[in-house]
This record gives structure tokens, sequence and C-alpha cells, in this order.
């Protein structure tokens, strides 16, 4: 299936917009009749997303002078064009030793990027790589009941702040990873993937009841296809579905995309893309299978990689903008040397934006926006107009009353004054 530009406007239209007539009505109930108001939108509801693993020294103050400066420069790009964020929990790296998790400072970074106006998701819960070392000295009935604990603890701690996680990663090929032992895998060949999917999903489930929780994997192809039909029919109560897109080895062009989200979209989920990136500079080379097996001391932006990044970046969200089902896209690292030194932010290393941040941001924040618009209310207190799902305010006066835009149309009130 192959889509031009008109028709993925129109897609877009049809999909992330809506026809809603406003009724605003004065504090005494009776309607604002024949006056000026403002309709501004404050947020998508679609989840634009990035990694804030980089932000987290700065909402727990530990910078100071120079550092600080460029954290904030760093955060004023990223909260400009975001509104979602991914924490990290790679349990190597939050509980290096047993017992004394780092959740002070994650809870810090959530509830700052919280207070922001951002979704926060968690990832992951369980996952074979970056997992703790010291579980190695334990059985693999010990590593299980460790691994249940470790998300009981972290998904209550968290709640409230990350009601959404990625609860297991990469499960297609987590029994038979053979790169070095680690208790993950010990309990995946155990269990097997349907039966570690269920026990992990079971245990943030039963903590978190309203939880949004996801399965993600890089692998695109039928294996992982299979993985979620076998876990939807032994009942497994999966929310949404992860798919990475690390595409260092080139873009996957819009065949590969409409092949992906035709695999998937049949399952009646919600999509997220949860790690994308798309690099501008030279390409990984095709022969890697691994991409962890690339590295590199230097990998430079280049201006024409910039050009062709910036291209690839309206192509891929546009075709997942496009489709009902894609609820969020997450960039993998904002700015250029994060995962495996890649050229693959939109931000370069000294934190100048590229093309492709200023693509996006006309996409997310122009094309995708409905700006500050004055409009005058009929004798009813009616205004009528088409904006892109999300959050909303209208002005009228000194007053003003914030509302929210669904996809049928509805409108609710969520602060201030009533508006029907």
């Amino acid at each position: 299936m192959q889509n031009t530009g008109n028709n993925l406007d129109a897609q877009i239209k049809n999909n992330r917009t809506a026809d809603v007539t406003l009724t605003v009505l004065k504090k005494d109930q009776t309607p604002l009749a024949n006056q000026e108001v403002e309709v501004a939108q404050r947020d998508h509801k679609f989840l634009f997303g990035c990694t804030g693993f980089e932000m987290i020294p700065l909402a727990n103050d530990e910078l100071a002078g120079e550092e600080k400066v460029h954290a904030e420069q760093f955060n004023q790009r990223l909260l400009d064009l975001y509104n979602f964020i991914t924490l990290p929990f790679y349990w190597g790296r939050f509980e290096p030793k047993r017992g004394k998790p780092d959740t002070q400072r994650i809870l810090n970074a959530a509830r700052w990027f919280v207070e922001r106006g951002c979704t926060v998701k968690g990832h992951p819960l369980c996952w074979h790589t970056v997992t703790a070392d010291w579980l190695m000295a334990l059985s693999n009935e010990e590593i299980l009941q460790t691994q249940i604990a470790r998300i009981h603890r972290d998904v209550a701690d968290f709640a409230g702040l990350i009601d959404m996680w990625d609860v297991i990663n990469e499960a297609v090929i987590m029994p038979i990873f053979d790169k070095y032992d680690n208790g993950i895998t010990r309990i995946a060949k155990d269990l097997g993937r349907i039966g570690i999917v269920r026990t992990m999903f079971e245990a943030a489930r039963s903590t978190n009841p309203g939880a949004t929780l996801l399965l993600n994997d890089f692998d695109t192809s039928i294996s992982y296809e299979i993985l979620i039909e076998g876990c939807l029919e032994a009942g497994i109560d999966i929310d949404v579905i992860g798919i990475q897109s690390h595409m260092h080895q080139g873009y996957w062009g819009a065949e590969k995309m409409y092949r992906v989200l035709e695999r998937y979209d049949h399952f009646g989920l919600p999509i997220h893309f949860t790690e994308a990136t798309l690099v501008s500079g030279d390409l990984m080379p095709p022969e890697i299978v691994d991409l962890n097996d690339h590295k590199v001391d230097n990998w430079p932006t280049t201006p024409e990689g910039e050009a062709r990044q910036a291209a690839e970046v309206v192509e891929f969200y546009k075709i997942l903008f496009a489709n009902p089902m894609v609820e969020g896209i997450t960039n993998w690292g904002l700015r250029d040397g994060g995962w495996l030194n890649a050229p693959s932010g939109y931000l370069r290393r000294d934190l100048s934006p590229k093309p492709a941040y200023d693509a996006l941001m006309n996409l997310v924040k122009g094309e995708w926006w409905l700006a500050p618009t004055k409009m005058v209310t009929d004798g009813a207190g009616n205004v009528r107009f088409n904006g892109f799902l999300g959050d909303y305010v209208v002005s009228w006066a000194d007053q003003q009353a914030l509302f929210t835009l669904d996809s049928n149309g509805a409108v609710s009130t969520i602060a201030g004054l009533t508006v029907s």
C-alpha cells in the first residue's frame, strides 16, 4: 500500500482532527453571545516522545555552572517539541547493588517532567540486557521471584507519576540470547516466551491495574507477530504493541513502513514506535547484524546526511501519524552521540538544531497545531472549528476555560469555567 503526500494529509485530517461546536457559557450559565473569543491548542493527544535520560541530573539539581546552562538549553529544546518522555529502569544501572535502587532520583525526574505537562513511561521492567549482575548468584527460582518483586516494587513506587511501562523488552530473542549468560535469559528458558510475558504482565497489572502496559521488541518479523498472537490467545492483557525502529543502516522507506504496520495493526491494539532513530551521517554497514557490534569513536553528522535525515523524518512521522492505530512515536535521543555514539539526534552535539528538528517542529507545532485563533460566538454562544485532538484553551475578556477535544468531536472541560 502506497500513499502520496496528499493522501497522507487527508488521512491525517480524517484520523487526527475533529469538527467541533464549542458552546461558551458565562458564570450564570447563559451563552456568551456574539463575543470574540480566542481558541488555542495546548497539547496533542498523540504522544510525541523522546528519551529524558539526560535531564535526570538537572531534575535532581546536581548541576552547576556551564553544565547547568547547557542542560537547561537542552531541556528547552526537548519540552518545546515533545509531550512524552521515557525514563530509564535498566536493572543493572537502576539497582547495581541489591537493595539500593536509584528510586529517589528517578522519582524526582518523573515528577519534574509530569509537572511540565509530560506523560512519562518507564523502560524496561524486564530485559536480559543491562540486567543486574548480582542475579547470577541466585537460583533460577530465586531470580524469578526477585524479578517479580522488582516489578511490584517499582510499579508501586512510581504509580501516579509513571503509569505506562515497557513491561518486557525483546522477548522474541530473550530465551535464545547467547552473547553472554544472564539471569533473565535463564528464567526465559524455563518459562518460555509466553510464560515469561504472562508472569511479568500479571505482576505489573496486579500492582497498578490502571497502568498502560507495553510489549516491546526490535524484531518486526513474523516471529513477533506469532508471539503477540500467542500471548493474546493465552489471555495476556497487553495494552500496546511496542515496535523499535533503529534505522542506523538506513531509513526503512515507505514500503517497509506499510508492511510493518499491516503486520501489527490487525490485532486492533494501539501501536507505539518506541525507539526511533535515523542517522545524519554515514550509515552503519549493512553486514552488521547486531547494531551493538558497530563501535566507533567518531561518527560525525554531515550536511548531506542532515538533509537526508530531515526528509526521512517528515515521511516517517507522516506515515505513522496518518495511521489511526499508532498512538505514539519516541525518538531515541534528542542529541547526537547518544546510543552507539550515532549522529541520530535532531540536535547536534553543541545543541544547535538540525534541519530534522526544525522539520519535525514545523509538523508538531505548525502543520498539526491550532495556533491561537480569534473567533466570534453566535447568538447561542457557539463557535465552530476543526482541530487536532488534544487539549485547548478558550479565552475571552479576562476569563478562560480549558477543554479536551476527543476523536468523536466531543468536548470535555478539564478546568476553568463551563464549556459545553
